[in-house]
């Protein structure tokens, strides 16, 4: 049985640790004018913006914060492509709807 934790692949014991994940907007996508274009802020450290990567658009809604007077993303947020976004889209009607009998 695995445990909490435990990789299932990648062999292991080599006594390495796992590599750690580089922060969005070494490699990844960043919030600069080029990049993107915020289309709404929806709190102090929320963005909603759409922007191209590696060919493809996307519509990011992201957690930023600030550092070194910097504003730079967080892990915490999602990236849809436009097939999913077209989807969402579609779907605002009977979201709302949903939040109304939930409220």
């Amino acid at each position: 049985m695995w445990g909490k934790g435990k990789k299932r692949f990648g062999g292991g014991g080599g006594g390495e640790p796992p590599a750690k994940r580089q922060a969005a907007g070494e490699e990844g996508p960043s919030e600069s004018a080029e990049d993107g274009t915020v289309v709404a802020e929806i709190s102090k450290n929320k963005k909603v913006s759409v922007r191209s990567w590696k060919g493809k658009v996307y519509v990011d809604m992201r957690e930023f914060y600030v550092k070194d007077g910097k504003t730079l993303p967080t892990r915490k947020g999602i990236s849809l492509q436009l097939d999913q976004w077209k989807i969402l889209r579609d779907n605002i009607k009977a979201i709302d709807e949903a939040i109304k009998e939930n409220t």
